[in-house]
């Protein structure tokens, strides 16, 4: 069974760090691609950035414009593990963050949800201003 557990979410204030773990297991991960959503009460989902599987020992990587510079997405295949590492918090990332993974393989750098087969149950993060 394919599970991706959230965690590391909490209460920040703007200016501050934080760093979500996603730890995957059910299948190999390694070979896709992984992405991080988020998501407010109300609201649609929203892209943050995804990975790409290595090649070659490459990462590739792909960010919404509105974390460009502020976050980034490491991966650690022996862990099977993604993270979002979160800098420069505002108040507007306040939301639930979501991690994602397509079918096996699939190495697309998409912001587009439907592609994501399989979703973890959020963690919280809150940046007070």
């Amino acid at each position: 069974q394919v599970q991706l557990v959230e965690s590391g979410g909490g209460l920040v204030q703007a200016g501050g760090s934080l760093r979500l773990s996603c730890a995957a297991s059910g299948r190999t991960f390694s070979n896709s691609a992984m992405a991080w959503f988020r998501q407010a009460p109300g609201k649609e989902r929203e892209f943050v950035a995804s990975i790409s599987s290595s090649d070659r020992r490459t990462y590739y990587t792909y960010y919404a414009d509105s974390v460009k510079g502020r976050f980034t997405i490491p991966r650690d295949n022996a862990k099977n593990t993604v993270y979002l590492q979160m800098n420069s918090l505002k108040p507007e990332d306040t939301d639930g963050y979501y991690c994602a993974a397509p079918p096996a393989g699939k190495n697309e750098l998409s912001p587009n949800e439907a592609l994501y087969d399989y979703w973890g149950q959020g963690t919280q993060v809150t940046v007070s201003s």
